[in-house]
């Protein structure tokens, strides 16, 4: 129905491709998660802030987009499979290798969420395991910001659970506006219909219509999430 696999994509071909891949807004607001579980630590290591900022950028932004793009071209991008591949290999070991470095500055309670990270990007991106709103939100939202709490403290606490769920709730309402709106975009071909108001105002159904409200909250919220982080690492390392 669009011409646009995503609101965010830019003209297919060159670099513009790569942008379309890293999902901007999205990847943008499940690092914000990572940020966020960071700052709730007592003392905030600004170095393991940015190692960990820097691990989930490679495992996500770029190793599950990916592996995603691989699973039937969803963005249309024109980069080669092999590309891909490698991009999603180098961004797997890289997260890991910063993990291990983690590892050794915390203690082993990161060897779990270490481990446990590579399986959530292979598990949902390749569709294997965890491919729900359930996963979503788990890996994408609760998972980010618990790692990262544990990364800055070594251990887990009510505060930092309860934040995780939030970061859950948040990315289930994420998944729950995304997956029509991607639908609209990528596998309607037509759409027909009116709404009638009981003022007799009538509205014709068009894809614009059906997805303007669902892309107008996300643009909305991955701000909001975004401002909120960028605020609470300000406030916690200046």
């Amino acid at each position: 129905m669009s011409a646009r696999p995503a609101y965010y994509a830019a003209r297919s071909g060159g670099w513009r491709d790569w942008w379309t891949l890293l999902h901007p807004p999205y990847t943008g607001w499940h690092l914000s998660y990572v940020v966020i579980g960071a700052c709730l630590a007592a003392k905030v290591q600004t170095s393991t802030l940015i190692a960990t900022v820097l691990a989930f950028f490679l495992a996500v932004g770029l190793a599950a987009h990916a592996l995603d793009e691989l699973h039937g071209r969803p963005l249309r991008t024109q980069i080669p499979s092999w590309v891909l591949l490698l991009v999603a290999i180098l961004g797997l070991l890289g997260a890991l290798v910063l993990g291990i470095f983690g590892v050794l500055r915390t203690g082993w309670t990161l060897i779990p969420f270490m481990v446990a990270g590579p399986l959530l990007v292979i598990g949902y991106n390749a569709e294997l395991f965890l491919h729900t709103d359930f996963g979503f939100a788990l890996a994408w939202g609760a998972f980010p910001l618990l790692t990262a709490y544990v990364a800055q403290t070594g251990t887990l606490s009510v505060a930092a659970v309860l934040a995780a769920v939030a970061a859950y709730a948040l990315s289930y309402a994420q998944r729950a506006l995304s997956t029509p709106a991607r639908d609209i975009r990528r596998r309607v071909s037509a759409v027909s219909g009116t709404v009638t108001f009981e003022s007799g105002r009538i509205v014709d159904l068009s894809a614009e219509v059906l997805m303007r409200p669902l892309e107008r909250a996300l643009r909305a919220a991955s701000w909001a999430i975004m401002a909120f982080a960028t605020a609470l690492a300000v406030a916690r390392l200046a």
